[in-house]
């Protein structure tokens, strides 16, 4: 018998390998809700713990095999990944347990000779518990890669950016575990009834030391099936997204555009700032995940966002000549400041994408500009640690836009950068890391 929570992470890390699917996507399932606690946290802890630990998992499978694990069937490299994940990372998981059902999947799943080289690899790693091959690598890069599990080239942009001390702090903290972070929905309920809610349930809370309205969860379970969740009450935001929203700093009556909206986190935010008065245009390019968008604020009770088939290119339909108090351009971006939560992302990411996605970001943000009143607000964001896409796109959109200056805003002396830009660190500040830029349009001089 193969148990619910690894047949489960089994399956979803074939998606992600063969389907490019997103982890965090394919584990907010229904059939992951269904599972028990206990459960559905193993899962959890399997699908991204292998992900994060990736590169140093077939590091120990092409020392204990001999075989490179490209050159392995996918189900027996999978199958292997799992098994030395449980034996290296999860103390409470007895060594015959992780062998036995790793050589279960790949019985199940995988070509006849498969479980006897699962077999043997997991049992000879289970025999050597404490040994390191990777500390016998020459290359302090390729060292650092593999200990630490993130793609060479990363480490070695990341070291000449933020310096070596930085970046292994920094890598570091991308393998571990980010903190349930959540907001109060005001616009459902009462901060009081929330904090009862919470209570009743067993959730104990904490506020973010720099975020206004985030709150980090200390203890208990917020399971997908808690009142405060269903009814629209709370809803889960990480940290640095939220502080976005408050970097807009929509104000009640306003008119905002968001684009790349979808799926809306920070849409229903600024419209719970703005308490449900005035317009937000939430415009994306994608239909269906502007359906996601149109349903999440149904959810949270929010009536003054209007989704919008908008790709922040060109007139906006209806609407082609409205200037706005707010604009906010979530940018497209490679997404390395994410990889605690979606550490998929960089065994897909090539150094050659970051130009690439410069170049369509400074496109987007010269036709965000477009929609500013004189006197209004940009706010450039990104979910990126890149300077490619962050202070390099703003200093050239500045250089050929005397229309725009940048604001320094108010928010904590630790995210100011020295160009008055914001940025996060997972290392340094226990979120996400996240940069924006916020811009405000002169007024025409009086003639």
């Amino acid at each position: 018998m193969i148990s619910p929570a690894r047949k489960l992470a089994f399956g979803i890390l074939r998606r992600v390998a063969a389907q490019r699917g997103h982890a965090s996507d394919l584990l907010a399932s229904p059939r992951v809700d269904r599972l028990p606690e206990r459960d559905r946290r193993l899962a959890y802890e399997l699908v991204l713990g292998v992900l994060r630990w990736q590169r140093q998992l077939d590091h120990l499978i092409a020392h204990y095999s001999g075989r490179s694990p490209d050159r392995l069937d996918e189900p027996i490299r999978i199958a292997l990944r799992l098994g030395l994940y449980q034996l290296r990372f999860l103390e409470r998981i007895p060594a015959y347990a992780a062998v036995n059902e790793a050589v279960a999947l790949a019985k199940h799943y995988g070509p006849p000779w498969g479980a006897g080289l699962v077999n043997a690899v997991l049992r000879r790693a289970a025999s050597t518990p404490d040994e390191h091959p990777w500390e016998r690598i020459a290359d302090p890069i390729e060292r650092a890669g593999v200990e630490l599990s993130h793609p060479s080239w990363l480490v070695r942009k990341w070291t000449a950016d933020f310096g070596a001390e930085e970046a292994l702090a920094l890598m570091r903290a991308n393998n571990q575990a980010p903190p349930v972070v959540i907001r109060f929905n005001v616009l459902a309920a009462s901060t009081e009834e929330i904090a009862r809610a919470l209570a009743r349930e067993g959730i104990e809370i904490e506020p973010s030391p720099y975020v206004p309205g985030a709150y980090r969860v200390r203890s208990g379970s917020l399971s997908p099936n808690s009142e405060a969740r269903q009814r629209g009450w709370i809803y889960i935001q990480e940290e640095a997204s939220q502080l976005i929203a408050h970097l807009v700093a929509p104000e009640p009556g306003m008119r905002v555009l968001e684009i790349c909206a979808a799926p809306g986190s920070k849409t229903t935010h600024m419209a719970a700032l703005m308490g449900n008065e005035g317009m937000i245009v939430a415009g994306d390019r994608h239909l269906a995940r502007l359906r996601v968008l149109k349903q999440l604020a149904e959810r949270l009770c929010v009536r003054i966002a209007y989704p919008l088939v908008f790709e922040g290119r060109g007139p906006i339909p209806l609407l082609p000549t409205q200037l706005f108090d707010r604009v906010l351009l979530d940018a497209p971006c490679s997404g390395t400041g994410t990889l605690r939560r979606h550490p998929e992302i960089k065994w897909r990411l090539a150094p050659e994408e970051l130009s690439q996605m410069a170049r369509q970001q400074e496109a987007l943000l010269h036709e965000a500009a477009r929609w500013v009143k004189p006197g209004g607000r940009l706010v450039y964001a990104t979910c990126s640690l890149e300077r490619e896409e962050n202070e390099e796109v703003v200093g050239s959109f500045l250089s050929t836009r005397s229309d725009f200056h940048l604001v320094v805003p108010s928010v904590a002396e630790a995210f100011r950068t020295e160009s008055g830009c914001v940025r996060t660190f997972p290392h340094r500040h226990g979120m996400d890391g996240f940069f924006a830029a916020v811009l405000e349009k002169n007024f025409a001089p009086t003639p």
